[in-house]
């Protein structure tokens, strides 16, 4: 087993290196999207979320395509955590050439961005609640450029595809991963 040891270990590695509200909302979301697949694909759900938990760890200290993702990799090496731990994280950023092979992999991959994306349109909903989030809300939203631009709608088309799943049902099945945690995620 993984000197991953549990979530509450993480949680503290992610606390300690993140101080942005906004990256710890991020991190909990993708957190809530990737372990609902990892209960429906009955794979490991402790280890999945804890590797979505820490994959933006590192961000806020070193956002550069530069540092970003490795330095978090060389982090996590040295508090004894997995090459499997560490690989899932460097594979969910396309610039580092970590081709994303195993499930978990491609799971997190698809549900990086499009957490993002589903919080940005909960921000613009009436009551900001993600209640009222539905997928041709977010599916009209991916068409407006202006729109949370800093989310690759490539990346997140392309997550479902490598999942081999259908873009809207992946949408409403994070949207309903979100519901689940919606205090945590402030939503």
């Amino acid at each position: 087993m993984d000197l991953m040891r549990n979530r509450n270990e993480c949680l503290s590695i992610l606390k300690e290196y993140t101080k942005s509200d906004s990256l710890l909302k991020h991190a909990f979301a993708v957190e809530a999207c990737v372990k609902a697949y990892a209960e429906k694909f009955n794979e490991d759900v402790d280890f999945w979320s804890c590797v979505s938990l820490l994959h933006d760890f590192d961000y806020e200290m070193f956002p550069s395509e530069n540092e970003h993702p490795y330095k978090g990799s060389e982090i996590l090496k040295e508090k004894g955590f997995s090459d499997e731990f560490r690989k899932a994280i460097l594979s969910h950023a396309d610039y580092t050439g970590v081709k994303r092979e195993t499930l978990l992999e491609k799971t997190l991959y698809a549900c990086d961005e499009l957490a993002g994306f589903i919080t940005a349109v909960t921000y613009v909903r009436p009551n900001k609640s993600i209640e009222e989030v539905e997928v041709k809300s977010v599916k009209k939203k991916m068409k407006d450029k202006a729109f949370a631009k800093a989310v690759s709608r490539e990346d997140i088309k392309h997550g479902a595809e490598e999942l081999g799943i259908e873009l809207d049902e992946h949408i409403q099945f994070c949207i309903n991963a979100m519901k689940k945690e919606k205090e945590l995620l402030g939503l």
